[in-house]
């Protein structure tokens, strides 16, 4: 384990190549799904996690298209000109036929990704769902302990579920273009409700487009029960009202007034306890998405349940077994108790007709 604890120090060390080469052996090894490198990885990670938690986290998503690589090189090199240090987690969407995926946020950021002070690191979904890579949250733990006090985690296109970002940072952003109409309708309440801050771009390019924008999405969100939160006097104890304002990151306009929102989003929900409070939960989240995971490694690895899935296969295919009851079965297999199926669900069960 010596060169694990020099990746270690090399990761907690000074700025520079050597900690970048370090950060990114560091994810390499958290992503990996080797068994030895598993426990590395944990033993890694609790070296980490007592310099980690003192960056601020932001989750950005939006459609596709509406300039999220460019939003973030944009606002990047904006922070870093003002003394921060930023990392990026960007995750791209794997193909459900190869299993590939581009990583293409690299090339997209061409300026930010060689910057000394900013570390970008492209993963891919591997068909997680949420929008997020599987071991995301470890990556960002690696990043803090580097020192970076900034941490934003790109999602995928959103779609209506690509809302796990939310639960795993401090703010949740949402990226809209200014005809938004149609992008709110595809996109439902499901991530709008999240949102603590909805951003429009690309404003320049029509300026009263962006301004019905605007005006659909604060009324969208007043439809969500998101604004009007008690007494004006009672504002300080109110939760935060999610805010909607316009910019353009290709003429890096805006940035100045994002940052603003930003940094007053921090403050209330530091000063109120409701940040601490939303990391607990996080965590506790977190144990619990590991535990799922768990489980479902296990399922599969385990030999009872691998010597009996061809055959149950072969008959959901067939139509001969209910998925449920095929479910439930294969569980047995594995040792853990479920109710008796019911009469009439065994294997001679006859096939179910499907056609209209």
């Amino acid at each position: 384990m010596l060169a694990d604890q020099q990746l270690l120090d090399d990761v907690l060390g000074a700025p520079g190549a050597r900690q970048r080469r370090a950060m990114a052996k560091a994810i390499t090894l958290l992503e990996s799904t080797r068994e030895d490198h598993r426990l590395r990885a944990d033993a890694l990670l609790h070296g980490l996690l007592p310099h980690s938690g003192r960056a601020f986290r932001l989750g950005l998503s939006g459609v596709p298209g509406v300039g999220k690589s460019t939003f973030i090189e944009a606002l990047g090199l904006w922070l870093i000109a003002r003394g921060h240090r930023v990392a990026v987690l960007a995750v791209d969407p794997s193909s459900s036929v190869s299993g590939g995926s581009i990583l293409g946020d690299k090339t997209r950021m061409e300026q930010l990704s060689v910057h000394e002070r900013a570390f970008i690191r492209p993963s891919p979904s591997s068909g997680t769902l949420g929008g997020v890579a599987e071991k995301t949250r470890e990556s960002m733990l690696v990043v803090e302990a580097a020192g970076h006090d900034i941490v934003i985690v790109e999602t995928v296109g959103v779609g209506q579920s690509e809302t796990a970002v939310a639960g795993m940072t401090d703010m949740f952003v949402l990226m809209q273009l200014p005809n938004a109409g149609d992008d709110l309708q595809a996109i439902k309440k499901g991530v709008m409700e999240l949102a603590d801050l909805v951003v429009i771009n690309k404003a320049d390019l029509d300026e009263d487009a962006a301004m019905r924008a605007r005006a659909q999405i604060t009324s969208a969100l007043r439809l969500l029960g998101q604004h009007g939160h008690g007494d004006p006097a009672e504002q300080d104890a109110a939760p935060w009202q999610p805010q909607v304002m316009q910019l353009s990151a290709l003429k890096a306009q805006g940035l100045e007034d994002f940052w603003a929102l930003v940094e007053a989003f921090r403050q209330k929900q530091a000063g109120s306890g409701r940040l601490a409070a939303r990391r607990q939960q996080q965590n506790t989240a977190w144990m619990w998405e590991r535990i799922d995971a768990g489980l479902r490694a296990a399922f599969r690895g385990h030999a009872r349940v691998r010597h009996a899935l061809p055959q149950v296969l072969q008959q959901v295919d067939a139509g001969q077994l209910l998925p449920s009851v095929a479910a439930r079965r294969l569980l047995r297999e594995m040792g853990l108790e479920q109710p008796a199926e019911p009469v009439g669900c065994s294997t001679t069960t006859t096939s179910v007709n499907t056609t209209r």
